[in-house]
């Protein structure tokens, strides 16, 4: 950057008539060589050629002298989700700004995981009363968890695809991976297990909608498993837990139930964080399941028997006993969604 007392000087010279070559040569003869450079000397005297004799910087419009770093903390901690065009433009800033100060301060920009539904205050609520009452119910009677006959429902697909890492040389472009059809093809699994392993499974027919009349025979089926394979547990020593599917919660299937003699356990609404198969089971299942591709059906049933076969009797008591901590969980966060 050019002083200013070289500055006048360029100024003195320029109003003497000198062109820039020769001030070029005479500035730096008189403060030292490469003091300034012709380029320069010839930028100076364009701006004196049209009128502005200031040899002072001119302020650069949309850049503020001092950036108020404070204000932006502010900003994104009052409001995380607002992105780096909406803060430069209350800023008044340029993005690269605020970008800059952004990483300075140790930010990062990162997704939020989806949580399963948006809780209403009463079903926080719900959420909350039952997780204590269950919570209190079995750690004063931890071997009611024993009694609990748990279901579920989740698709498996016939093309388990899975997008990986690959090593190629510098350069190189990685083999593609397509990916999955908007319609792909999948058949829907029901499993029913308590803490001994699987009671009963089926996989439901294709382009099957579960309606509760479907639903009852399938009950009815659970509990000539639970007759066969539990044939020294009594029908009402069973405590049936599963969610508030509308198949789940319509009065034939409560009639259902209530023919059986199962005590049915209370699950609040939209807490699939809640059922075993769904944070155990399942969980589990699609890891196996990354990559494997199925042609038919018999080829899923298949697998299906063999990964159950493959799990010893701690990966089921395990899987109910988990419940205890689960309600821990909703009780601390008063109610809300636990973010693994």
């Amino acid at each position: 950057m050019l002083a200013l007392a070289h500055r006048y000087a360029l100024l003195h010279l320029f109003h003497k008539g000198v062109t820039a070559l020769a001030a070029t040569v005479e500035m730096n003869s008189v403060y030292g060589s490469s003091t300034v450079s012709e380029k320069t000397v010839q930028k100076w005297f364009r701006r004196f050629r049209d009128g502005d004799y200031s040899c002072e910087d001119t302020p650069r419009s949309g850049r503020p002298t001092e950036f108020d770093a404070q204000a932006l903390k502010s900003l994104v901690e009052s409001d995380p989700k607002v992105t780096v065009r909406e803060l430069a433009e209350r800023m008044k800033a340029p993005k690269s700004s605020i970008h800059f100060h952004l990483v300075k301060m140790g930010k990062t920009c990162k997704y939020g995981i989806w949580l399963p539904h948006e809780l209403t205050p009463v079903a926080i609520a719900k959420r909350l009363s039952i997780s204590t009452e269950l919570h209190t119910r079995f750690h004063d009677h931890p071997h009611l968890l024993d009694r609990i006959l748990t279901c579920d429902e989740s698709w498996i697909l016939y093309e388990n695809t899975v997008r990986r890492r690959q090593w190629v040389d510098s350069g190189a472009t990685p083999s593609p991976t397509a990916k999955p059809n908007l319609h792909v093809k999948k058949v829907m699994l029901s499993v029913f297990w308590d803490t001994e392993g699987i009671v009963y499974w089926e996989l439901l027919p294709s382009r099957t909608t579960i309606a509760a009349s479907s639903y009852t025979q399938t009950l009815d089926r659970v509990a000539q498993a639970m007759r066969e394979k539990r044939e020294y547990r009594q029908a009402r020593d069973v405590i049936f837990q599963q969610d508030n599917a509308k198949p789940h919660t319509a009065n034939l299937t409560k009639a259902k139930i209530s023919e059986l003699q199962w005590e049915v356990l209370p699950h609040p609404p939209y807490s699939p964080d809640l059922v075993p198969s769904d944070y155990h089971l399942f969980r589990d299942m699609k890891l196996h399941l990354r990559g494997l591709a199925f042609k038919t059906e018999e080829e899923i049933a298949f697998w299906i028997e063999q990964y159950f076969q493959s799990k010893d009797s701690g990966f089921f008591v395990n899987g109910i006993r988990k419940l205890v901590s689960k309600w821990e969980d909703v009780i601390e966060a008063e109610g809300h969604y636990v973010v693994e």
